[in-house]
């Protein structure tokens, strides 16, 4: 594999600095311009799938994420309807994914966006992230491996993004029949159409450049290889720029940050969790939408478990809860017991999927 740098990863990465920092200016949360597990969960919360008032709305950057990659996908020729490799085993991991994510309050993305806020805790999710990378690639190492996909009909390929331009059809114009925030993250966003635009954009260079951290980390640890990672610290000094020059930026610090908490073990563990199952799935939770725009119909249900793990996550009162200030009260946040259970069922979830996907043909040259 070519150690060199690959251009169109740091424009992508650079891209999604900016429209991170765009949407936030145009009405996104702070420090959550772009963030998949969010973005996810309040979609969840827009259909129903879960009450939790404050992070319901129908975001149209996961629609736009998915038809920029297709587009791409579909003019570059590289669009392969194909699944088959251990869709069951993805959408289970796809749930811990998701709910280790918000145990931690942001995906590997948001992750990166927080950091160039200023978020020390989002330092601490890095290295509970690089963590889990590291226990994923010694399971690949030793031969762990969900099978290989097979080419299918293109109707398998074009699944998801149709029910998404459905949903989001339906959302313009029958807008009663979704729930909306009155308060919290899920009411502030941006303008539908700046958002779905802005982010079939950043869809079609992350398709194009194959941006994804944890296959930047995977490389990087196992090959040497920092390409992909390049993007990433890309997008952080784009945010850590983007935000000093618009005075948004307040020093470094692990005191109330936006929509985060200080649970230290729990930002850690949370991460951990996350890139120990994106290391499994091959991909991070950019990556899987990025897929399934792609014609990937095992990484289309992959991002449906994730959407019932954000479900999960809120129903059963797994997620972390950002901390506050309420008229001089401080409320530190942090995680339920629920959630920290969650997360050790997550561990075993995932140790049982390692140990039992691991080729018959590396179980047995391991014993040699």
């Amino acid at each position: 594999m070519s150690k060199r740098i690959n251009p169109w990863v740091l424009v992508t990465g650079v891209a999604v600095g900016i429209a991170a920092l765009v949407l936030t200016a145009l009405g996104n949360p702070a420090n959550m311009g772009f963030c998949i597990a969010c973005f996810v969960r309040d979609i969840a919360g827009a259909v129903k799938l879960h009450t939790a008032e404050p992070v319901q709305y129908f975001r149209p950057e996961i629609v736009g994420l998915v038809l920029g990659a297709m587009i791409m996908a579909l003019a570059t020729g590289e669009f392969k309807a194909r699944a088959g490799s251990s869709p069951a085993t993805r959408f289970v991991i796809g749930m811990f994914v998701m709910i280790g994510a918000l145990v931690f309050l942001g995906c590997p993305l948001r992750m990166v966006i927080r950091m160039g806020g200023g978020d020390l805790n989002a330092f601490v999710g890095l290295a509970g992230f690089a963590l889990g990378i590291l226990i994923g690639v010694f399971f690949v190492k030793k031969g762990f491996s969900l099978k290989r996909a097979y080419t299918v009909g293109s109707t398998e390929g074009f699944a998801l993004p149709a029910v998404l331009v459905i949903l989001f059809v339906l959302f313009l114009a029958v807008p009663s029949i979704f729930a909306f925030s009155e308060s919290g993250p899920g009411s502030k966003h941006a303008a539908v159409f700046a958002s779905l635009l802005i982010a079939m954009a950043v869809g079609a260079l992350v398709q194009k450049s194959r941006l994804c951290m944890v296959g930047g980390m995977r490389d990087a640890v196992m090959f040497g290889d920092f390409s992909l990672l390049s993007g990433f610290a890309a997008i952080f000094l784009t945010v850590l720029i983007g935000n000093l020059i618009l005075g948004n930026f307040k020093g470094f610090s692990t005191y109330l940050q936006p929509i985060s908490h200080a649970s230290q073990l729990w930002n850690l563990l949370g991460m951990a969790l996350v890139g120990w199952g994106s290391i499994l799935l091959g991909g991070c939770p950019l990556r899987q939408l990025i897929l399934a725009g792609e014609g990937n119909g095992d990484s289309a249900v992959t991002v449906l478990g994730m959407l019932v793990g954000a479900a999960f996550a809120h129903n059963f009162k797994l997620a972390g809860s950002a901390a506050s200030l309420t008229d001089g009260v401080y409320s530190a946040g942090g995680i339920s017991v629920n959630g920290k259970v969650a997360v050790f069922i997550g561990f075993a979830v995932l140790l049982v999927i390692s140990l039992m996907n691991i080729s018959r043909q590396k179980k047995e040259a391991a014993k040699k």
